[in-house]
């Protein structure tokens, strides 16, 4: 029987999930991700899934991979030496940004600095106007005169982003035709493919971080490829994007940038599936691993999708100080530290929680890989809330007392604190900045997070959860069996899709609706194509939206627009969903102010793969027969012993009251207080906290 394969690397862990086609099987494995060679991890623990449940690796009909490869090679900037060629007189743009102060009292306020340094940015003689005519010819006598200069500066790749490129992209493409003929070697990146949209300073921005990072995604995804097709694994492999849908090599090589967020994008996708089958369609993805947390809102069974997104941000937390990367994501915030995060008192003697991690390599202390000071980690072993002999089911063992002493010589003695409130402290930060963060994303989106439940995954997610929903007054968590590799299970639940954009300004009272539909025709086309390559043309599906705002507002709002072609009777269906999205997020609506359409996008999806869940390996409402022990972890304000349930035992209808510990190989599950927990149909953990 076929099996599909999706894997997640983490910052920590890297995450696998195997199913069968028919649903029965489901499968887990987590291994130590090797940062210096991530491939290698995936590729371990393929062998480990295949070897344990006896399957071949020719059953295996296609692998989907997440990973943050190439956010880290942009933060850490150890992509390719990159140079930008742009129109004469806009060489600085990208370093004067949008002249914004993200902090207007920080008088040492920093920003990225641009992917290409003012020395690797290079002008041409053309000029295109804002509405597509030609007010200067490219001059390629210019162009050929950048080659000599290119070569003697060791420039490995070239970001060519014109001035309104995104209406006419002759000039643009000319200049990649010059340049890749006299440079071969070096990889060449147009603003009209990565993102043909208005706003010139994210058009370079985006182009250049796709361009930086592509020599990267080429080598590791090809070599992921080898290396699978090596050990008799002949599917396909795809990789998931940030927007929540997958692409085949050529695509994801091509267009790098549109994976930075792959694997918690992955997640959230898993949030979304698991709360469609238990009839919840809002609720809050609360995902915690071993590097950082992020939270996600989840309304009306699907994951709210944002514009852009930022990379490498100077103030971890604060928009504005990173480099804006203008493709759609699965909109999530960053919310707090993850497993892994290093505790540290700042330099006013307060308790602070990353954002360095630990890693891999060396990892926590209580790892004993070579770490030596404490973690998250750390603090919730001292705890008593993780099974220093059952971690990852055993197969790594703890050192609980490492773990309490580092806590003990960080925090505790420095703070005057006796080791167990010093941990618990730690704890209890985490929470509360996670919570905080989450309640303040939901307001902006005019969303009331106390009123959805949580979904908690990651290895660290079910540890914090029911602190963090106790804080933000949820009705209720929900811990999906596998929790702890719930993403890896969220990657086999997207579709193939890809998605396409066309800036063409324009008012609503006053559309070109010829105009329109050629351009929507043509991405529809273009994304036919596209898919083509990997599944039956009929079995697609295209989406449509517009990017709309009030006449001399500054930016838009995305809403639906109707499908087949469209004409003047269509605009009341597109200003009466721009006006409800305007209103859900405003409060209300202004009146007699006319609507522009700045932008209109497709979005070409293949069919969804169903999502095969995991059961339980029993059945049967009596919660005593799961009780395999007892241990004392820290509740209010002291140790109290409670129940140790084995999660694999818990059978549907099984209830309990906390508080209360659930185990199983990859998660724990905390219930550090009152509330009752039950099993459904779907092996799901449910805790009332009403």
């Amino acid at each position: 029987m076929a099996r599909r394969i999706g894997s997640d690397i983490g910052g920590t862990f890297t995450d696998l999930v195997m199913v069968s086609d028919d649903g029965q099987d489901f499968a887990i494995a987590k291994v130590l991700t090797t940062p210096t060679e991530p491939d290698r991890a995936v590729v371990d623990g393929v062998d480990q899934l295949l070897s344990a449940n006896d399957v071949d690796a020719s059953a295996v009909a296609h692998l989907v991979h997440g990973t943050t490869l190439f956010t880290n090679a942009l933060i850490e900037r150890k992509g390719a030496k990159t140079a930008l060629v742009t129109t004469k007189g806009f060489r600085d743009a990208v370093e004067i940004a949008r002249e914004h102060r993200f902090d207007m009292y920080d008088l040492r306020m920093e920003r990225p600095a641009p992917i290409a340094p003012r020395h690797l940015r290079f002008e041409v003689d053309e000029r295109v106007m804002a509405d597509g005519s030609v007010h200067l010819p490219l001059d390629e006598a210019s162009v050929a005169a950048l080659v000599p200069q290119l070569a003697a500066a060791g420039v490995e790749a070239i970001a060519v982003c014109l001035l309104h490129a995104y209406r006419n992209d002759a000039h643009e493409r000319r200049v990649g035709e010059i340049l890749a003929a006299a440079l071969p070697s070096v990889a060449i990146s147009l603003s009209c493919d990565v993102n043909p949209e208005i706003r010139e300073y994210e058009r370079a921005s985006t182009t250049l971080c796709n361009v930086y990072v592509r020599k990267i995604a080429d080598v590791y995804l090809h070599r992921l490829e080898r290396r699978l097709q090596d050990r008799g694994l002949s599917g396909p492999l795809y990789v998931m994007q940030s927007q929540g849908g997958v692409c085949d090599i050529d695509t994801a090589t091509a267009l790098p940038i549109r994976l930075v967020e792959s694997g918690p994008a992955a997640g959230a996708l898993a949030a979304a599936a698991y709360g469609d089958l238990i009839g919840a369609k809002n609720l809050l993805s609360f995902d915690m691993g071993g590097t950082t947390a992020k939270a996600c809102l989840i309304l009306d069974g699907e994951p709210l999708i944002a514009p852009d997104f930022e990379v490498d941000r100077t103030y971890r937390f604060t928009k504005g100080s990173g480099l804006p990367v203008k493709v759609p994501v699965i909109e999530m915030i960053e919310i707090g530290a993850g497993g892994g995060s290093l505790v540290t008192l700042d330099a006013m003697g307060r308790l602070a929680v990353g954002p360095q991690s630990a890693g891999a390599e060396p990892g926590p202390v209580s790892y004993g890989r070579g770490g030596t000071q404490p973690t998250v980690t750390d603090a919730d072993l001292t705890l008593g809330y993780l099974d220093p002999t059952y971690f990852l089911g055993g197969t790594m063992a703890l050192d609980t007392e490492a773990a309490a002493a580092a806590v003990d010589a960080t925090v505790a003695k420095p703070l005057g604190l006796d080791t167990l409130a010093a941990a618990h402290g730690v704890h209890r930060l985490v929470n509360e900045n996670m919570a905080s963060a989450a309640r303040i994303h939901a307001v902006e989106r005019g969303t009331d997070v106390a009123k959805l439940p949580l979904f908690a995954f990651g290895g660290a997610g079910p540890v914090h959860a029911y602190g963090v929903a106790s804080i933000l007054g949820s009705p209720s968590v929900v811990y999906p069996l596998g929790a702890g590799v719930m993403s890896a299970a969220g990657l086999l639940s997207a579709p193939l899709s890809f998605d396409f954009v066309r800036t063409m300004p324009a008012g609503l009272d006053a559309m070109d609706w010829d105009a329109v539909n050629a351009a929507l025709s043509t991405m529809e086309a273009d994304g036919a194509k596209i898919l083509s390559r990997a599944t039956d043309p009929s079995t697609l599906t295209f989406t449509r939206s517009a990017d709309v705002r009030y006449r001399r507002q500054g930016y838009e709002l995305r809403v639906p627009a109707p499908s087949g072609t469209l004409t003047e009777a269509d605009r009341p269906a597109i200003q009466a969903a721009f006006e409800d999205a305007y209103r859900t997020i405003y409060g209300q609506t202004p009146s007699n102010v006319e609507l522009d359409v700045i932008s209109w996008r497709v979005v070409v999806s293949g069919p969804r793969p169903g999502l095969s869940l995991p059961k339980a390996a029993v059945s049967g409402t009596d919660a005593a027969t799961a009780q395999k022990g007892s241990r004392r972890i820290y509740v209010g304000s002291s140790m109290v012993d409670v129940p140790v349930y084995d999660r694999y035992a818990l059978g549907e209808g099984a209830t309990f009251q906390g508080p209360a510990i659930v185990e199983e190989r990859e998660s724990t599950v905390v219930i550090a207080g009152p509330g009752k927990a039950r099993v459904d149909a779907h092996a799901n953990l449910i805790v009332n906290l009403r």
